[in-house]
């Protein structure tokens, strides 16, 4: 019977992980949607859309900047970098722990 009930416990525990796995990658995939359709717009809107960024980054090698937007949601770092080209426009973007 403890058997059985132990064999019952894991096999549900195995379950919920892989529902909440498939969640997160469900949201990640509606957050890439969504940033991607920033794509060639201009630096004006995105700034209008999310305000200023926290932080604006050059990298040695580039003349391109990158915007870089953070907010914490239960205790967890969400980090947007849009890539900015010398022609104010999104030409590239990335996201962590956004979902």
């Amino acid at each position: 019977m403890k058997l059985f009930l132990i064999f019952t416990f894991l096999i549900i525990s195995l379950f919920s992980c892989q529902t909440v796995s498939k969640k997160i990658d469900e949201k990640v995939s509606e957050e890439e949607a969504q940033l991607s359709q920033w794509l060639n717009r201009s630096e004006e809107d995105l700034k209008i859309e999310f305000g200023k960024p926290n932080q604006i980054k050059f990298k040695n090698n580039s003349r391109n900047r990158f915007y870089v937007y953070t907010n914490e949601k239960l205790k967890i770092k969400c980090e947007r970098i849009f890539e900015i080209s010398s022609a104010n426009k999104v030409v590239g973007f990335t996201s962590k722990n956004c979902f």
